[in-house]
């Protein structure tokens, strides 16, 4: 209808009239753009806030990684130095005790997540879309990070192989079996080591694996290395931790 009556004013010459209608019809799509904008812009922010609260499972599964790896390897820090002792042929120190306690001092754990499971998670462009720059950068982070140096590759040094070739398989299959790691219920990060293993295995062998240990007195060397590792790994981890929780806060902070 507006652009019969501006073609009638054309032919009237009536350049007045053309002025305001061709306004009313610049003012009009502007309006519309810009309503277009605003409800685009909304459903963006709107879909950048859902998004924000599912990573919430995610970064909960990541710190209680970080409290179970801690947890986890101090508990086979106890084990070496108990199998420590038991090179040193301590008498506190009981075969069957010395030999649970060179293999659980093998066990490690990763975190099993890397950068490719957060591009899954949330891509370049939805991070491009928060307007929290404090969220932003630890998003970055967590996206970017290489996580190989939390990972089991980190601490999988010599004396893990090592040890375990030379352990009877009876005996590495009964430490695994009474005293091996557990998942805690859904939660696919936790993963729990007794800190305690007391084993049940016939004195016999006992006597015989914890004499074929003592007999590579070489492996003392390699466990200490192992433990090295570990304290690496708990270094490396403190500032994916430090991002995790601040983002975990900020997150938090930003849907009150």
């Amino acid at each position: 209808m507006i652009y019969k009556r501006v073609a009638a004013r054309l032919k009237a010459q009536d350049w007045v009239a053309i002025t305001i209608e061709l306004g009313i019809v610049i003012i009009g799509v502007f309006i519309g753009t810009q309503v277009s904008n605003w409800n685009a812009g909304r459903l963006e922010k709107s879909e950048t806030q859902r998004m924000l609260v599912q990573l919430k499972p995610n970064l909960k599964g990541l710190t209680d990684y970080y409290s179970g790896a801690r947890t986890y390897y101090a508990t086979t820090r106890r084990y070496a130095t108990t199998a420590f002792a038991g090179w040193r042929g301590d008498p506190k120190v009981s075969d069957t005790d010395f030999v649970a306690a060179a293999y659980q001092a093998s066990q490690v754990i990763g975190i099993g997540t890397n950068s490719s499971t957060w591009a899954t998670v949330l891509g370049a462009d939805q991070l491009r879309r928060i307007d929290d720059p404090d969220i932003r950068n630890d998003l970055s982070f967590l996206m970017s990070a290489d996580y190989s140096q939390l990972d089991t590759p980190a601490v999988n040094t010599p004396y893990r192989p090592n040890v375990r070739r030379l352990i009877p398989v009876e005996v590495q299959e009964a430490v695994r079996d009474q005293c091996g790691d557990h998942q805690i219920p859904n939660n696919a990060f936790f993963i729990v080591l007794p800190p305690t293993c007391n084993l049940k295995i016939p004195p016999a062998a006992a006597a015989r694996a914890a004499a074929i240990l003592r007999a590579h007195p070489d492996l003392v060397q390699d466990l200490q290395w192992h433990l090295a590792a570990q304290a690496a790994l708990m270094s490396n981890m403190i500032p994916f931790e430090t991002a995790t929780r601040d983002l975990q806060r900020r997150i938090a902070g930003n849907q009150q």
